[in-house]
């Protein structure tokens, strides 16, 4: 679950609902600045279904007894979050090798300093899958890792999107976004992409590799505090009504 605070309620955005925006967007990227290009499709069903894992827990999502919020996806319970890591790795693998492929690496890369014992088994396995996956699908290039960044980027635009207040001074930015995006592209001159709030409906990028008109709409729950209070999170969630927001990015 992607979570966004507010004084009397929280936004709350499924995974695999934030995972289709991203994938939308990663469908406008722009062929001229997509090396490789014979592979985009299978990249986009990467980005398309990276997070398809998180589906079950979305849908009955835990409350953080610590942070006195609700579970989201950065301090998940590690040995539920590595299961659904696993599970859309296999299930997105089934569909294509190569998607599966990049979905094991973005995975990876968020446990590889981690020190806890599942982490570790995890990454693990994933390496064992990524040289077997490599080595069956001869790949003898370096494309996979440019399109690794074209996940983590579209990955990265999508949850700009849904942990940010519409038309957020950067100042006032989630601080994952607050200096650019950490992925480096060529046609960018290897330097960060920075994204900033016009309105409450539009965002601009500093430099875009995306074809015009480009928007896309996701849905979301608010769920106030006092009917979790009342009623309990999952209960409270369920009974909240779906919302729809759409932005256009320049």
């Amino acid at each position: 679950m992607i979570i966004l605070e507010r004084e009397d309620e929280f936004l709350m955005v499924n995974q695999h609902d934030h995972a289709q925006v991203s994938g939308e967007i990663a469908q406008h990227w722009k062929d001229e600045y997509f090396i490789g290009k014979e592979k985009k499709q299978q990249v986009i069903l990467a980005i398309h279904q990276h997070d398809r894992g998180w589906m079950d827990l979305d849908a009955s999502p835990l409350w953080n007894v610590e942070s006195n919020r609700p579970h989201s996806f950065d301090d998940y319970p590690v040995g539920p979050k590595i299961a659904s890591y696993r599970k859309a790795i296999d299930e997105v693998e089934q569909m294509d090798k190569y998607a599966g492929l990049l979905c094991s690496l973005h995975f990876a890369s968020f446990l590889e300093e981690a020190e806890d014992q599942p982490s570790r088994d995890f990454c693990s396995h994933e390496k064992d899958r990524q040289s077997f996956l490599l080595n069956e699908l001869r790949i003898n290039n370096l494309d996979y890792q440019y399109h690794l960044e074209i996940l983590k980027l579209c990955d990265n635009l999508s949850l700009y999107l849904c942990l940010n207040e519409p038309g957020a001074k950067k100042e006032n930015e989630h601080p994952f976004f607050r200096y650019g995006f950490p992925q480096q592209f060529p046609f960018a001159q290897n330097k960060r992409i920075h994204a900033y709030w016009e309105n409450n409906q539009t965002i601009s990028l500093s430099l875009s590799p995306f074809e015009t008109g480009l928007s896309v709409s996701f849905p979301f729950k608010a769920v106030t505090k006092e009917a979790i209070r009342d009623a309990g999170l999952e209960r409270a969630y369920k009974k909240a009504p779906v919302k729809i927001r759409t932005v256009t990015m320049k």
